[in-house]
């Protein structure tokens, strides 16, 4: 839209100033062939006062077109024929003020409309071929004869361009619509975009909610099935002990109640550490993950090595928590079932999730395998699929995640867990 602007602006300087150069030189050329055509002193004087009027007529439509965007109207018509009077009665007293004449054919469509465009386009045909027939008033059948086939050559010029110039503009039309049609287009896809990046952000905290309720319930039957039956056990130790005389029996019950307390103590560690990773409460995902590895190499025979990549940048809590968690138990089962000299884990940043891969050059299994079939050969007793894989799986999918294992016998194992990110643009 920008250019049709641009384009409009230049066709209004053009009928803003083309005109005094065309007035110029036609002026210059009359006055080096005054003699030449016999221009008598009336004449000469009539040139002149006609010359001024056509000075002040241009003035006048300066200012009037002064930030206009010029279309037809009937001031502009006015303008037209006006210029064109002074054009034709010019001409008379010389030919070659015919250059000013043919101001008529600079942008007609934009001061004309209806009949009174082809009527001015006539009218300034009929002054130039006048001027080229030799002049007004017209001598003689030679050069009215002359005068008729001009005439008749530029009316027909002017039909073949005006059909050129209306299929041009039509074109402009069409070429316009379709621009506007693209620009209204691309501010629905951006809309769209922009509502889709919305859901996707809403979806990502549905599945986090989600997530969160799915952990509750998981910690809530851990605590019924581990703390409470303990507590229960417990109780029901010493309630025996409370009612029995026999002091060896209440040592024994004492000793089943206080190993009941032992068990769930470790039970209540276990899931507090569980719902918080102690390596992330001062350092980063990144190094945290360093830091798991390198004590992992160090109880390990095999060389493991960390990389980061992308960007590094504040994660949610629970998203650092569900990866690190991975990672730690990936690479606890590497060290019980995969006999691998060399392990890699890398976690990359990219624009909308975070990738965190852990590779092994291990004995490998099959992952199609059903769990609990064992290995042939010498790795039989070896479990060929399961390793906690479904475990990790449940911790990728309350983030909103996902995990995928690529995995060969003898060819090592590839896990991968892939979180989505919520987009701040």
């Amino acid at each position: 839209m920008a250019d049709v602007a641009g384009v409009e602006r230049r066709w209004t300087a053009s009928l803003r100033l083309g005109p005094y150069g065309m007035l110029a030189a036609g002026t210059a050329l009359s006055l080096a062939t005054a003699d030449a055509v016999g221009m008598t002193t009336a004449q000469r004087h009539t040139a002149a006062a006609l010359t001024g009027a056509a000075v002040v007529l241009q003035l006048w439509f300066g200012h009037w077109s002064r930030g206009r965007v010029l279309t037809p109207s009937a001031p502009g018509a006015c303008y037209y024929f006006a210029r064109w009077a002074l054009g034709f009665a010019l001409s008379w007293c010389n030919p070659f003020f015919a250059f000013y004449a043919a101001a008529g054919y600079l942008g007609p469509h934009r001061l004309l409309r209806g009949a009174a465009l082809p009527a001015g386009l006539v009218a300034t045909a009929v002054v130039i071929a006048g001027s080229q027939a030799g002049g007004m008033p017209l001598r003689g059948r030679l050069d009215w004869a002359l005068f008729g086939g001009l005439l008749c050559v530029h009316v027909a010029l002017l039909a073949v361009f005006g059909r050129l110039a209306a299929r041009e503009e039509e074109r402009s039309r069409v070429q316009s619509a379709t621009i506007a049609e693209l620009q209204r287009a691309n501010a629905a896809l951006r809309h769209a975009l922009d509502e889709n990046a919305a859901l996707h952000d809403e979806l990502l905290a549905r599945a986090r909610e989600a997530g969160v309720a799915d952990e509750r319930r998981r910690l809530a039957a851990e605590i019924h099935d581990t703390l409470a039956q303990g507590l229960t056990g417990i109780i029901a130790q010493l309630q025996v002990v409370a009612s029995t005389p026999d002091p060896d029996r209440a040592r024994a019950h004492v000793a089943r109640a206080t190993d009941l307390a032992r068990h769930s103590l470790d039970e209540a560690r276990r899931s507090v550490h569980d719902l918080a990773p102690a390596a992330l409460e001062h350092a980063g995902l990144p190094e945290a993950l360093r830091k798991t590895v390198a004590e992992w190499a160090q109880r390990s025979r095999a060389r493991a090595e960390f990389t980061a990549t992308g960007t590094v940048r504040p994660l949610p809590g629970a998203v650092a928590a569900t990866l690190l968690r991975i990672a730690q138990e990936a690479l606890a089962n590497t060290a019980r079932h995969a006999a691998a000299d060399r392990v890699g884990v890398t976690l990359s940043y990219l624009d909308d999730e975070v990738i965190l891969d852990v590779r092994d050059d291990g004995r490998g299994f099959d992952p199609l395998a059903p769990p609990g079939r064992t290995l042939p050969g010498p790795d039989a007793g070896t479990p060929a699929g399961g390793f906690g894989l479904d475990g990790m799986r449940a911790r990728a999918a309350r983030v909103a995640g996902s995990l995928t294992v690529e995995s060969e016998p003898g060819h090592g194992t590839a896990l991968s867990a892939r979180v989505p990110l919520a987009r701040h643009d």
